[in-house]
């Protein structure tokens, strides 16, 4: 908790997307204007219900919503630490020894049939006229 940023609480700009202001939905081009009091009013409508209910929002689901996002992430690092990277290692490990294997196979097969084919054509000479 030591570390915990409580004045800048996204770093990482992580939702920088969702800044959403009264001037980025609701704009009156210069032809319609609506009256000054309607303006400033609609304008703190808009803030104080967004905020008020995004209060309520995080009032109510927040702390569930974390709990459910730290399990959610929890068992992904457990797939991760105790499945996934096991069976990555063992695909690893065993295309491996199959790289090996092939690679000796055509070294051995195709190799000498590709250098023969590479010395014979090497020969041919073409010349324009």
């Amino acid at each position: 908790m030591a570390d915990l940023d409580m004045d800048n609480r996204d770093p990482n700009d992580l939702n920088d997307h969702v800044k959403v202001l009264f001037e980025d939905v609701i704009g009156e081009p210069d032809a319609a204007h609506s009256a000054d009091c309607v303006w400033r009013n609609s304008y703190k409508c808009f803030t104080c219900t967004k905020n008020c209910c995004y209060m309520l929002l995080t009032f109510l689901c927040g702390i569930p919503l974390a709990f459910c996002w730290g399990c959610e992430f929890a068992m992904v690092t457990f797939q991760h630490v105790w499945q996934i990277t096991p069976c990555l290692r063992i695909w690893s490990i065993n295309l491996g020894c199959a790289q090996k294997f092939f690679g000796s196979c055509i070294n051995c097969c195709l190799a000498p049939v590709c250098e023969a084919c590479g010395l014979c054509f090497s020969h041919i000479r073409v010349e324009n006229k």
